[in-house]
């Protein structure tokens, strides 16, 4: 599986992203989904997961309430739709496929990243 994650920029405090990652593979749908980020000068952290089947999904509380973990497997893509976004928000975000989990170790393989950049 290969993944390719997109739709990172720079907004203002209170705006909004989706970012996408889309991937390649006939597995796809067989694997559940991770969205990680890591800022300057800290350890990559999880954001939300979702299961294969879509039927699970999991935020991290730090963005409880704003962000929303979303897949759709006829494209092969899963979505992370960021609300209402903080400075706090600014990271590289990270797409991973394996067991829908918070630990970074149970996932297989990974995205290149995409920066957000959250002005106040």
């Amino acid at each position: 599986v290969q993944l390719q994650a997109s739709g990172g920029g720079s907004v203002q405090a209170g705006g909004s992203l989706r970012l996408s990652c889309a991937a390649s593979g006939r597995s796809f749908s067989s694997y559940g989904m991770g969205w990680f980020r890591q800022a300057p000068g800290k350890e990559r952290e999880f954001v939300a997961s979702i299961s294969w089947g879509g039927a699970r999904t999991n935020v991290v509380d730090s963005v409880k309430g704003r962000f929303t973990i979303s897949r759709d497997s006829a494209k092969n893509t899963v979505y992370l739709q960021m609300n209402s976004l903080k400075p706090e928000d600014t990271a590289v975000y990270y797409c991973a496929a394996g067991d829908d989990s918070t630990w970074s170790g149970r996932y297989r393989y990974w995205g290149q990243g995409t920066q957000v950049t959250v002005s106040s």
